[in-house]
């Protein structure tokens, strides 16, 4: 027998045990501006490599797409995803990982600041 004032609780308390699934917050990039990271992504090229949530290109498929970063639990399969990393990823790939096919574009510490603040913004 369905029982609707039975059925409205144990949606409310699946509902509030969900909203204890992680924070919903973005990582936060110190020092970092989205719009600017936008422009930066462009300026340097990183659409011939990378699909990136909204910048036009072509839907290269070289490196991984940019998408949901703030999602990942690893940066290049050899890093934790943090703010910090994904900085440290931008500016020196090969210092992170000598076999990465990714090259060091010489982007600059608030460059990549501005690069990971727009792609965690993008998640």
């Amino acid at each position: 027998m369905f029982r609707p004032r039975t059925f409205t609780l144990a949606l409310a308390l699946c509902g509030a045990a969900m909203g204890g699934c992680g924070d919903g917050q973005r990582p936060r990039v110190e020092g970092g501006t989205a719009d600017a990271g936008k422009l930066a992504i462009q300026r340097h090229g990183c659409v011939a490599c990378h699909s990136v949530p909204g910048i036009a290109g072509v839907s290269a498929n070289v490196g991984p797409p940019l998408g949901a970063m703030g999602q990942r639990g690893y940066l290049a399969g050899v890093i934790a995803n943090t703010p910090e990393n994904l900085v440290r990823w931008i500016r020196n790939p090969t210092g992170v990982d000598p076999r990465t096919a990714m090259p060091d574009l010489g982007i600059s510490e608030r460059e990549a600041r501005d690069i990971a603040a727009y792609l965690y913004e993008r998640t």
